[in-house]
This record gives structure tokens, sequence and C-alpha cells, in this order.
């Protein structure tokens, strides 16, 4: 049975160090984060592990995450002798573009959605990864990975998402149609519920 995975990284670089935004594959990895739904567990990958993560790709139908085309999907190509872009994947960034016509970040919605707000951002788990505190990005990154999940299960259930708008004051509500990707492993009744 194919898993489906939700998943983040956390780099060892920033776009300032490689010659800008066109250049992730030259980020690196320095921490991974997964979920699998066929073993209902999270893992935490560091970059010398990752040829672990690449083994549970092989067996993956479904690939989600929080702007992982852009992002994620280019910094780990290097990583990995997989094509990553012909593995089916379901980007959450992607629809909620399509829905509210701009970009919004995972921690609004996660704050307006879901009553969650991120531990910290990306810049910071940089510095942690520079000062050696791997435990934190760790903890910071499989944090994302619950988030991305929990988001990615609301909008199934309930066909929508919320943030706040640009303004600081609006809740806007916007439609997701993520009900058709049923996470590989669910039982009936959880695909049913999702659905």
């Amino acid at each position: 049975m194919a898993d489906t995975i939700v998943f983040d990284i956390e780099t060892k670089k920033e776009f300032s160090e490689v010659g800008g935004r066109n250049f992730p594959q030259r980020l690196g990895v320095a921490v991974l984060a997964a979920y699998s739904y066929l073993k209902n567990d999270y893992v935490v990958f560091e970059e010398h592990e990752l040829k672990e993560f690449e083994r549970m790709l092989e067996k993956t139908g479904l690939l989600i995450g929080f702007n992982i085309k852009s992002f994620d999907i280019p910094v780990l190509q290097p990583y990995v002798s997989l094509n990553l872009t012909q593995i089916p994947m379901l980007d959450l960034m992607d629809a909620v573009i399509s829905g509210a016509g701009f970009r919004v970040s995972l921690d609004n919605l996660s704050r307006t959605t879901l009553g969650t707000s991120k531990s910290a951002d990306g810049l910071t788990a940089l510095e942690w990864f520079r000062e050696g505190r791997v435990q934190d990005v760790k903890d910071y990154c499989r944090k994302d990975v619950e988030i991305t999940k929990r988001l990615y299960e609301f909008g199934k259930e309930h066909g929508h998402v919320k943030f706040v708008s640009r303004r600081g004051v609006d809740e806007v509500t916007i439609s997701v149609a993520w009900a058709d990707h049923v996470p590989a492993g669910a039982s009936k009744d959880r695909q049913a519920r999702l659905i």
C-alpha cells in the first residue's frame, strides 16, 4: 500500500548565501521532518540520514506540504536519486493562492484556522542550526509538520481554511479542494470523515 507523507525542510543556508531565490538546490538540508500516514508516526532526519527518507519516498503515493513545489522539493532533489516531481504532491500553498489570490503564511493560516501558532520561523531555525542547536531545529521542523498535517486534515473535513487579512482585522474563509487526496493507509472510516 502506498504511503502519504507530510513533510517540511529546514535549510543550512539562506538565499542571500547561494546567489538568490533561483538556487534553492544550493541551500542544503539541515533537518527534514515527516509524518507517515501508513505508519501513523513522525520521523526527523538530519542531512546524513536522508537516504532513509528516500526509502520512504519509494513507497509514497502522495507528498503533502506547504510551499513544497518551489522550496522543499528543489532543496531536497540533490540528495535523492528519485525524480521528486514524478511523485504526486499536494502543495497547500497552491490552494491558498488559488483561493485568496496571494500568498498567506502558514502561521497566519494555523492561528486563524486551528488556533495554534508556529513555534518560530525559518530564519530562527537557521540561526539555531548555526549555533549547533540541532535538537531545537528538529523540534521546530516537526512542529511545522504537525501544523501542516492538521491544516490539511481541517481543509479536507471542512472544505475551507481561514486567515486574517493583510489589514489584520478581517477573517477570510477560502474554499479548498483537498478532498480528492485521501491519505494512503487511512482507515475507510477515517477516509469517509476526511472527505
